[in-house]
């Protein structure tokens, strides 16, 4: 019976050692489980919420002006794509039609190929019957006409690059204004008290920035490919006139 007791004592302090082992590991789980939504915040979610703490006023017009000139950007990016052109092959139909054919075949080529450079392609054929000064004049003048073609609603996206920052700006300003009116009415400087609507002035900031950022490499790319474009269309009309020169003699 005393060899008992012993063996009784030694199982249950094991028992109960197990229990709190169990408890342990049981409470360990529940608290990961309450903090797993906390680390499963996905980066839209953050930005989410820090929208909403920047305030619908100034955030939602630094959002307009995100949309506004992202469309803008994509609806220029699409155009200009439309608008490229191989030259060098448009270059050789033209002259083997005319070698052919005649002004008339170089200028159903152009009617059948889109862009700028066929359509500079075009008038000047159109008007190679006059003379090649006559055929000069009107590739000049109609580039110009596709040069604002092509620059068309680009101003309106430089506008959202400069106004997203200054409203963000704006936004700083007016929560500081907002902090210093609180320490005025209480009388003391407390961080806690004006915390919040530093908070807010400094998200507004952040938000204009990161817009301008991003509709200022939308901006870049954009006016890359209109100097490409460009570019390409002199160097076609001075090629075009030479074709003219060579078929008049």
């Amino acid at each position: 019976m005393k060899k008992l007791f012993p063996s009784l004592a030694v199982a249950g302090a094991f028992v109960a050692g197990t229990n709190m082992v169990s408890a342990k590991v049981a409470t360990a789980a529940i608290l990961i489980q309450d903090a797993a939504p906390e680390a499963e915040k996905g980066f839209t979610q953050v930005l989410k919420e820090m929208f909403i703490t920047g305030g619908a006023g100034f955030m939602g017009i630094v959002l307009l002006c995100l949309i506004l000139g992202l469309a803008v950007a994509i609806e220029r990016i699409i155009y200009l794509n439309m608008a490229s052109t191989n030259s060098s092959k448009l270059k050789q139909q033209v002259e083997d039609a005319l070698a052919s054919g005649g002004v008339e075949a170089a200028k159903e080529v152009c009617r059948n190929t889109k862009g700028p450079v066929a359509s500079i392609y075009y008038q000047g054929l159109d008007r190679a019957g006059e003379s090649v000064e006559s055929a000069e004049k009107a590739v000049v003048a109609y580039g110009g006409v596709q040069m604002g073609q092509l620059e068309k609603n680009v101003s309106w996206l430089s506008l959202f690059i400069a106004i997203a920052p200054m409203l963000g700006f704006m936004g700083t300003v007016i929560g500081m204004i907002q902090a210093f009116q609180k320490i005025a009415a209480v009388g003391n400087l407390s961080a806690s008290l004006i915390a919040g609507d530093i908070q807010v002035a400094l998200l507004t900031t952040v938000f204009g920035l990161i817009t301008a950022i991003i509709l200022q490499i939308f901006y870049n790319y954009i006016i890359a490919k209109i100097d490409s474009i460009v570019n390409d269309m002199e160097d076609s009309s001075i090629t075009l006139i030479d074709m003219l020169v060579d078929h008049k003699k």
